[in-house]
């Protein structure tokens, strides 16, 4: 288990369920994010997520480019 406030640097999915956005990560699992942006045009695309952990699966992100 990642701790609480670790720095995220991940590639997966981006993925968008209901109002909320989810990276499936290629390690496993999935992170809920919190996005300053919407990055509709990176939606079911690869991408890579740069953030902080800040609870058990849920990443505050900087930023969600594409891989």
């Amino acid at each position: 288990m990642t701790a609480i406030g670790k720095r995220v640097d991940e590639t997966g999915t981006l993925i968008r369920d209901g109002g909320a956005f989810y990276l499936r990560r290629d390690m496993g699992g999935r992170y809920e994010l919190e996005l300053p942006r919407t990055p509709v045009d990176l939606v079911e695309k690869r991408v890579r997520l740069i953030g902080t952990l800040v609870g058990s699966d849920l990443v505050n992100a900087d930023g969600v480019a594409p891989a």
